[in-house]
């Protein structure tokens, strides 16, 4: 038996737990690299999948094209729908509605973005909801959609087990070994502190060279075996427990997801082909399990078709994501919650990552070191991006809204929050995941409305501003009004690729 050091070659890659995280990077891998390594994942069927990540963002879209994944069969093998956004219900203040879309909103300048156009109109009378320079939250609004030809930025609804049965076939079309059994204890190598196999229930022993830590919050190798320890976000993200069960559908599904703020939390509905997801996302020291229950029963559209699940969890992530010979990827890296659906994409990002550090020969500290660097800024400007959604509440009806309102939040969140209510502007750095028209979006959409605009926006004349904002509403409306209804394009794009 030889023991992996950090001089030795990499040739065996063993990915520990299925589900989405895992699929996923045993399909990429396999994809890419499936020729020149040995890749095994090692799956208990006695261990369910948590399988409630039923909402993605568009980025899945890339990663698919990067597998060369046909999107209709994808489609009609997890009985998904397009998403096009999110549509927020009583989060600013009770009664409120706001949605943030994927798409581009109206034509931005070198010198500044558009929504600087748009409040320069608000002083001639110009009245319009931002989203209706958006073609994807109009169409949204609408419950309209197109396909990949349209141009249009969507995501997918999912079935989550369903796309990790359909990740798992790719996969193993590609090379990958899968490999069924319960992981009962994970072996070191007293010489370097290197995982250097996994030890199954029945006494098999999987032996590896680099793993990849995809048993999600047991977090097996890198918390039981490496002892990694967890940056907490719970400060930040006072939910901590979920409930999730699946209703029947009772009406042609949305094409976007729903999230309703309670006393103590929200509540989500998805729909896919066949049923819709539903949950509730909370915080125990606000509400009790039996309370939140009650809520969500009482608020759900359809008949219950399982029965509900609680679920607690921790907010936070690994503070080191790459540790000696181990990579945690998914709910093992990093949890926020499920409010801007960034698990999937965490996960893929992960993934991303590790191909673009791969060791040639062996692990480099070098390597290790820019993929932790990178977890760890991605990871924490997603949990900025959601914390903001709690923070800019303006309810204080109960004591759950109040501590989110009042809490202290990251200090380059509160920055980017006072430059736009001084400014309107959005201050990015290189590669973000959420971009300028999300973060607009969301603080408009929570009651944030800026003091001032960039001077450009006043270049135009009153007749010249007005002609230019009715231009683009105009070819939003054109390209809407061309698209069929979402539930048609189901019918016609989802469905056609089933086999007969």
């Amino acid at each position: 038996m030889t023991e992996h050091s950090a001089a030795s070659p990499i040739r065996k890659i063993v990915i520990a737990g299925g589900g989405t995280s895992g699929w996923l990077a045993a399909a990429a891998i396999s994809k890419v690299f499936g020729k020149n390594f040995d890749i095994t994942l090692v799956e208990s069927p006695e261990i369910g999948r948590i399988g409630v990540g039923e909402a993605t963002i568009p980025t899945l879209r890339v990663f698919h094209k990067l597998l060369g994944i046909n999107e209709r069969e994808f489609m009609a093998h997890v009985q998904g729908t397009f998403k096009l956004g999110i549509e927020f219900r009583n989060w600013a203040n009770k009664g409120d509605k706001y949605f943030h879309s994927f798409g581009i909103t109206g034509k931005e300048c070198w010198a500044c973005q558009f929504q600087h156009f748009w409040l320069a109109g608000k002083k001639y009378g110009i009245d319009v909801p931002f989203g209706d320079y958006c073609p994807e939250s109009k169409a949204a609004r609408l419950d309209r959609c197109s396909d990949e030809d349209s141009g249009l930025n969507y995501a997918y609804h999912l079935d989550a087990t369903l796309y990790a049965d359909f990740l798992k076939k790719f996969s193993q079309k590609h090379g990958a070994n899968h490999v069924e059994g319960m992981i009962e204890k994970v072996l070191i190598s007293p010489e370097n502190g290197y995982i250097k196999s996994l030890l199954l229930k029945d006494g098999r022993e999987i032996e590896g060279d680099l793993f990849l830590d995809c048993t999600g919050f047991k977090a097996l190798l890198i918390d039981g075996a490496l002892n990694t320890p967890w940056v907490p976000y719970g400060h930040y993200l006072p939910c901590d427990s979920a409930i999730a069960l699946q209703t029947e559908l009772v009406r042609d599904p949305r094409p976007y997801t729903q999230s309703i703020a309670h006393d103590f939390g929200w509540q989500w509905r998805i729909p896919l082909q066949h049923r819709a997801g539903n949950g509730l996302v909370y915080s125990s020291r606000h509400v009790s399990d039996d309370e939140a229950m009650a809520t969500l029963m009482k608020n759900l559209e359809g008949s219950p078709v399982t029965e509900p699940r609680v679920i607690k969890y921790v907010t936070g992530r690994r503070i080191n994501a790459w540790s000696k010979n181990c990579i945690a990827v998914g709910l093992t890296s990093s949890f926020i919650e499920p409010l801007e659906s960034t698990s999937i994409h965490l996960a893929m990002s992960a993934i991303y990552r590790l191909m673009r550090y791969f060791p040639q020969n062996e692990i480099s500290m070098s390597n290790v070191e820019e993929f932790n660097r990178q977890s760890a800024v991605e990871t924490d400007r997603a949990r900025d991006f959601v914390i903001m959604h709690y923070h800019l509440t303006q309810r204080a009806d109960t004591e759950f809204w109040r501590y989110c309102k009042n809490m202290k939040i990251p200090e380059a969140l509160a920055n980017r929050v006072q430059l736009f209510k001084d400014t309107a502007a959005i201050a990015l750095e290189e590669k973000e995941l959420f971009l300028n028209d999300s973060w607009v979006q969301v603080m408009m959409g929570q009651g944030v409305s800026p003091s001032a605009y960039h001077p450009i926006a006043d270049v135009m004349d009153e007749m010249e501003l007005k002609n230019f904002l009715g231009y683009l509403r105009g070819n939003v409306s054109e390209k809407v009004s061309a698209m069929p209804s979402h539930q048609r394009l189901i019918n016609h794009y989802c469905k056609a690729a089933m086999p007969a």
